[in-house]
């Protein structure tokens, strides 16, 4: 049994086949973006996560353009636990803000650079179920809490 696996379970559920669409309508306006250079885009993916992440997808254009999808290709829902969804969703949140800030600066490479990456981890979601937000999360728990121990406690270095 593996000891440091930690997971960010709650008490909510999502279709895992909703969440590989989302992380594929991601792919498809990620490749427009890279295509375009069209802030707008990233901006519309920003707020679609923000969303998404904070337990709103019912608000969500993306999330319920996935579930039409769904319902209407008539697959059997595959439900599991939304904690892990959620905080990708807030890690596609950060990717979002950071492509969008930098095209905004005119760092065109560093925004496409920064949305590659991103389109990477929402084709791994897409194609294969593979969350790597899900594969970082142990250690932004440990940092976090490291962080939390140290201020509440003054522990000293």
């Amino acid at each position: 049994m593996k000891l440091d696996a930690i997971c960010p379970i709650n008490n909510k559920k999502v279709d895992e086949n909703v969440a590989r669409v989302n992380a594929a309508v991601t792919v498809l306006l990620l490749i427009l973006f890279f295509v375009s250079a069209y802030p707008p885009i990233v901006l519309f993916l920003l707020a679609d996560f923000l969303l998404r992440g904070f337990d709103l997808a019912a608000y969500s254009p993306i999330a319920i353009a996935s579930r039409k999808l769904v319902t209407r290709l008539s697959l059997r829902p595959k439900v599991i636990n939304a904690g892990p969804k959620f905080f990708a969703a807030k890690v596609g949140a950060l990717f979002s803000l950071s492509v969008l800030v930098f095209a905004l600066l005119g760092q065109t490479q560093l925004a496409f650079a920064f949305s590659v990456i991103f389109g990477i981890c929402a084709f791994l979601e897409a194609a294969f179920g593979f969350c790597l937000a899900c594969k970082i999360y142990p250690y932004t728990y440990k940092l976090t809490h490291l962080f939390t121990y140290r201020t509440r406690f003054r522990v000293k270095s």
